[in-house]
């Protein structure tokens, strides 16, 4: 749900209310020991940083806990754009008044919800300092237009997401800021944990679909080191399944989900073709 102050502000962020009575856990296979890593973080309210590749399930890991928890989590999507005042929040001009409205990151503090910032790299370098009071000892959030600084509500937790095969020299979170989150690496699930997301994300996926599907995906992978700059994701994965769902014919539904997305280069586009059509021709 976006305020209508978010979207004047233009800062992108979504809030998920508590889990209610009734309400299913969204769906996630677990890889590892990460469920205990986060649940002890959470204990002592430490902050936490999810590393991995893009589309690797670190966003619906979250969410995933945030149910468990039973706690509201409030996501940001950080870009090139995104300063600190879209964070914190800003005085706005409301007829002859000027009111201020407390950011996403504000609101969260004070709610002790989980604040969500995706990708926090792209933001600029301004918004990634404003989180060092809330990530140590402290648990404060200095608002400095207002002058005053804001104790974290007990229940408030601060996670980020960051993808290290993304990231340049120019364009890296700084080791001082890493070094004050406790960090859980994710990777794409293995086979048998991909062909059963296929086949929970899209009801009515064969499991012989599905795992054509993973073995094509596995396999364009190993061209991320010769020359493509993004792995083919598991989402990538869901969406060709539900492609096909729709009636799309296999090779075109990985054409447009796993091929087109991720290269504009005609000879890596070729090769993975070349893969998709081994497997679906």
């Amino acid at each position: 749900m976006k305020t209508a102050a978010s979207r004047a502000r233009g800062v992108e962020h979504d809030i998920v209310q508590a889990p209610q009575l009734g309400q299913v856990s969204p769906y996630y296979e677990p890889q590892g020991n990460e469920v205990a890593i986060f649940e002890a973080a959470y204990k002592r309210r430490l902050p936490v940083m999810l590393k991995g590749p893009t589309g690797c399930g670190k966003t619906r890991f979250l969410e995933f806990m945030a149910f468990q928890l039973k706690r509201p989590l409030v996501t940001v999507s950080c870009h090139e754009d995104l300063t600190s005042s879209d964070l914190v929040g800003r005085f706005l001009l409301e007829g002859s008044e000027t009111v201020w409205h407390d950011g996403p990151l504000t609101r969260a503090v004070k709610a002790g919800a989980i604040c969500y910032l995706d990708e926090i790299v792209e933001a600029r370098t301004d918004s990634t300092v404003v989180i060092h009071s809330l990530t140590d000892h402290r648990r404060k959030l200095a608002i400095e237009k207002k002058g005053v600084e804001v104790d974290a509500h007990d229940d408030f937790m601060l996670v980020i997401s960051y993808n290290p095969g993304y990231q340049t020299v120019l364009k890296d979170l700084k080791p001082s800021t890493k070094q004050r989150f406790i960090a859980i690496n994710f990777d794409f699930p293995s086979e048998e944990v991909e062909r059963k997301i296929l086949v929970r994300e899209v009801p009515g996926t064969k499991p012989e679909i599905a795992q054509q599907l993973v073995a094509i995906g596995r396999k364009a992978r190993l061209l991320k080191d010769h020359g493509l700059e993004e792995s083919t994701s598991t989402r990538a994965l869901v969406y060709a399944a539900s492609m096909i769902s729709a009636g799309l014919d296999p090779v075109t539904a990985c054409q447009v989900a796993m091929v087109n997305p991720i290269t504009d280069d005609a000879e890596l586009a070729d090769a993975l073709m070349e893969i998709v059509n081994a497997h679906f021709a």
